[in-house]
Order: C-alpha cells, then structure tokens, then sequence
C-alpha cells in the first residue's frame, strides 16, 4: 500500500511508484480547448498546428521567431478555419518575458490556455550555445509559465496539458544518436517532464506534463542533402548520414497524429516514442533499484 507523507503546507506525497500506474485520467477533450504551439510557423510545430485545428479547437496561437513565415502561415490558416481560431505572435522563447507575451495574448484574445506544445527546437552543434539556450531554457521557460500560472488558472476545464518536444535521441537504441549536444538537450527535456511530471505536481496544479519523442522525421531541422553546416565536423556527419541510412524517415503527418493521441490520453510524466510512421508507445526508464546491479571488478 501507498504511504502518504504530510508536509508542511498543502503537498502530499505518495511514496509508491505503482501510484502513477493507479491514477486515470479522462479522455481528454481537445474540442473547444485553446492551445499554443511554439516553433508553430515550420517543422513539426506547423503540423502540429494543422492537426489541433482539424480536432476542433477554439483557438490556437502559434509562437515563432520568424516573424514572416509566421504571419503568412497564420494567414493561410485563418483563411481555411476561420479568422477568430488563429492568431501569431512572435517571440524568443528563450526570452522568458517575450514568451510571457504569447500567453498574455492568447489569453487576451480567447479567455483561456488549457494546452502547450514546447516544440521550439534547433539542432546545430557548431552553435551549440544557442542549441543549449533553446532547447532547454525555452522549455523550461514554458514549463515555469504553464504550469505554475497561465494553464494552472486559465484552463478553461478541469485539466491542462503541457506536450515537450523530446526526441528518441534521449531514450537510447542499438545506434547511439551522434549528435553529442543535441542528445544531452534533450536528455535534459526528458529529465524536465519526468520531474515537473509529478503526480504530485498535477494533483496541485490539474496540468499533465508529457513528452512526445520523434525519430528521424522530414522536416527543416535537418537538411537531408546538406550535413555539413550544422554538425562539429566530418566524423559526426558520417556518422549522422549512416544513422539516417539505418531508420526510416517518417512523415510529419504521423508524428501529428502521435501527438494528439498523446494529448487526450498519456499520464503525467510519460514519455512517448513516434517514429517509422507507427502508433506512439511509451518510454519508461527504470528505477535504479529495479536493474540488475554490476560492479566493476
């Protein structure tokens, strides 16, 4: 049986892991929610964007620095779901009070926030620094923002979700991700939905904190016919362009889907792989002392 330790102050905890599997949540009704879409004008983030408004939800802002692209993807999609579901705003999400603004005017504009997708991603190790900078701090950024006050008290219904971007890189394989600095961005994002992913954290705040893990999927974050800009050197694109080779390069459409599956159902602090265009299946670390143990001799 679970043991419940008191604190002070109004957090419980419950000191069994098997409380995770025992707690359910609805089926989560993204019709008539409002969302934001970071990284939303290109990429997965656009795909996602599609699918969120096919599902039926009242509006949606999409979050980019690329303020052009932005605004004629706003436009093409206001054209097709209508004016009031749509709206961009541009912003750094690394800028914690510039990202502050997108929630403030998706609040402004359809009186609630019960959905964030921290998607905003690059992957270039010659600028690992702004690799680091955005990857990380931009989904803290959005974490610390959702989940302690925007969808914590402007969800429009009983329960909020907060979607991060992870990547396959960060639960392993046979092939290790030869990516150095992008894998450690986001092993970092795993250990953030983990840890903000909390029953803890929900039952206080009503918001799951889940990831969705995409493999090798088409779209700009990799140039296909151009490895060499973005990689530390010759060995690491080599060794990217064989990686590639050996996995099959799924369709963003796929990865879309994954998402919104994972939206209406994953529990807190899940994590969810997409690739090879197949249903999305759960990623579970094991605890330490469930391994076998192995000492060196």
């Amino acid at each position: 049986m679970a043991k419940e330790i008191k604190l002070s102050g109004n957090l419980k905890i419950n000191n069994m892991e098997s409380d995770k599997q025992k707690l359910k949540y609805r089926n989560f009704n993204i019709e008539g929610k409002v969302a934001l879409v970071t990284g939303g004008a290109s990429g997965l983030g656009h795909s996602f964007v599609k699918n969120l408004l096919e599902q039926g939800i009242r509006g949606i802002t999409i979050v980019d620095i690329n303020s052009s692209l932005g605004e004629t993807v706003c436009a093409e999609l206001k054209k097709k779901h209508g004016n009031e579901k749509v709206i961009f705003f541009k912003a750094d999400v690394v800028d914690k009070e510039q990202f502050e603004g997108a929630f403030k005017e998706t609040l402004a504009t359809f009186g609630a926030i019960d959905i964030l997708i921290n998607n905003a991603g690059i992957l270039n190790e010659q600028q690992w620094l702004k690799e680091i900078s955005i990857n990380i701090t931009g989904t803290i950024n959005g974490i610390l923002l959702g989940l302690e006050h925007y969808i914590q008290k402007y969800k429009s219904g009983p329960e909020g979700v907060i979607v991060n971007v992870c990547s396959v890189s960060a639960v392993g394989g046979p092939i290790p991700f030869p990516v150095p600095i992008y894998t450690c961005s986001k092993f970092a994002v795993h250990g953030l939905t983990i840890t903000f992913g909390c029953i803890e954290h929900y039952q206080r705040t009503g918001v799951r904190i889940v990831a969705i893990c995409p493999g090798i999927t088409d779209t700009p974050i990799i140039d296909f016919n151009n490895f060499g800009g973005i990689f530390l050197g010759k060995p690491y694109s080599d060794l990217t362009e064989f990686y590639i080779k050996t996995h099959t390069i799924q369709k963003p459409e796929s990865c879309a889907s994954a998402l919104i599956q994972i939206i209406k159902k994953a529990p807190t602090g899940t994590l969810w792989i997409s690739e090879g265009d197949q249903k999305p299946y759960q990623y579970e670390i094991p605890d330490r002392f469930s391994i076998p143990k192995v000492y060196l001799e």
